[in-house]
């Protein structure tokens, strides 16, 4: 098998051509441990589209297609609600598998308050906007919330928690 390198500098040690695939199935799915997927996002409404379709292949490669229906609702209503309220600022959107559940992290941009009212409000807003969101996490027996951001990070964090595995061979899917 010919050497080729694995990237274009010039330091980089020679590798196999398709090592990486040697030895392995094609067919077979990705580790869920693998599933880490991260992305910024402008902030616009129509990013939720963009958020449901990597969240749907993303799922699919690693063998949870089942799973990327409720996963687009909720990337779609965190991303929805922290557009809103704060329109036009970049967000950030977070895909991990761990301990047999699919978390997503949202942070958004949105300013610090300083009147107590005036925290407690938005933060009733925020939750408001999250009916649907928090009625299927809890469906499905997940978790969900918000929170300030922790430094260095600003802003508003925003997670849901869908438990999911992935189906054993002969077993009904979801």
């Amino acid at each position: 098998m010919p050497l080729t390198r694995a990237t274009h500098c010039p330091v980089a040690q020679p590798v196999l051509a398709n090592a990486g695939l040697a030895g392995r199935r094609r067919n077979r799915p990705p580790r869920l441990e693998g599933l880490a997927y991260s992305f910024t996002l402008p902030g616009e409404p129509h990013c939720a589209a963009i958020a449901r379709t990597a969240i749907r292949s993303a799922l699919d490669v690693h063998g949870l297609a089942p799973y990327a229906d409720l996963a687009g609702l909720a990337a779609t209503e965190l991303i929805g609600t922290a557009v809103e309220l704060t329109p036009g600022r970049e967000v950030y959107l977070s895909l991990r598998h761990r301990a047999g559940a699919l978390r997503l992290v949202l942070w958004d941009q949105h300013p610090r308050h300083t009147d107590p009212d005036d925290v407690s409000l938005c933060a009733e807003r925020r939750r408001g906007a999250l009916w649907l969101l928090a009625a299927c996490v809890s469906d499905c027996g997940g978790e969900w919330g918000t929170a300030e951001a922790e430094p260095p990070q600003r802003g508003v964090k925003s997670w849901a928690v869908l438990p999911c595995r992935r189906p054993h061979a002969g077993e009904r899917r979801l």
